[in-house]
């Protein structure tokens, strides 16, 4: 039994690009995808964390690379695919993550914060993924986006990130009917409030106390925020065979706070 557990579980021999793989939930995913075998390819735009990140995987036994790579650029997104193939020659798990997200509503948005948000969460997916799936067709794959709670259901004060974030969540159907027929799994992981430094971020924009913000943030059924790895062990479950016939679905992972 132990064997057909690690069996299932496992992602040996798989290759796995990682976008704002620098920090948060990103990183928790990079390292934890690398403990089930898989080598990690990590872009970012950070590249003196995105280094140390990958430095850590490989100081305890994994295999991991960082890319330097801004998302919102074609060329440049090219470049990484170009680099994954020849490094590589075929990718077998994205995940989708990078993210900003700008605390205001729409009278108080200027145009470049939500071109800001809307670029990197949802521009950015289209554009890793068209550049990164040709590498799964002969294989197959899996596609794991992030979403959000607010992919679902709409929140105060974030116009342009509840916009992007039920985008990603609808591409994410689209890409899974259109993918399907090379075994490329599509899904969205939709985080609830989780203690990174982004969500720290939206205390200090709507100018509340850190504190009481975080306090906030952790009233829900199950009392506490998530952590990186919460989510990380989401995409780990949607990355191997343990969830090889879902696709073109949405899980929430927020302790219960859409409830």
């Amino acid at each position: 039994m132990e064997n057909l557990i690690e069996k299932i579980i496992s992602l040996n021999g798989k290759t796995a690009v990682i976008t704002g793989g620098s920090s948060g939930i990103g990183a928790a995913t990079a390292r934890l995808l690398s403990q089930a075998g898989a080598g990690v390819v990590i872009l970012d735009i950070n590249q003196d964390q995105g280094e140390t990140t990958a430095s850590n995987i490989r100081d305890n036994g994994g295999v991991a690379r960082f890319y330097a790579c801004d998302i919102t650029d074609e060329t440049q997104v090219k470049t990484a695919a170009a680099f994954v193939k020849k490094t590589y020659q075929t990718l077998d798990i994205l995940f989708n993550n990078a993210g900003v997200i700008v605390r205001k509503n729409v009278i108080d948005l200027e145009e470049s914060e939500w071109d800001a948000v809307v670029d990197v969460s949802l521009k950015g997916t289209f554009l890793v993924s068209k550049h990164m799936i040709p590498l799964m067709k002969a294989n197959g794959g899996s596609v794991i986006n992030t979403g959000s709670g607010w992919s679902l259901k709409a929140g105060e004060n974030a116009a342009a990130y509840c916009a992007a974030k039920a985008g990603v969540l609808n591409l994410t159907r689209a890409m899974a009917i259109d993918f399907g027929k090379y075994n490329i799994r599509v899904n969205c992981v939709c985080p609830g409030d989780t203690d990174t430094n982004l969500l720290r971020s939206e205390a200090r924009q709507l100018g509340e106390d850190e504190t009481v913000f975080l306090k906030q943030a952790s009233a829900r059924p199950l009392g506490r925020m998530g952590t990186p790895d919460d989510i990380a062990k989401s995409v780990l479950f949607l990355a191997c065979p343990l969830s090889e016939w879902i696709s073109g679905t949405s899980l929430l992972v927020d302790g219960g706070g859409l409830a």
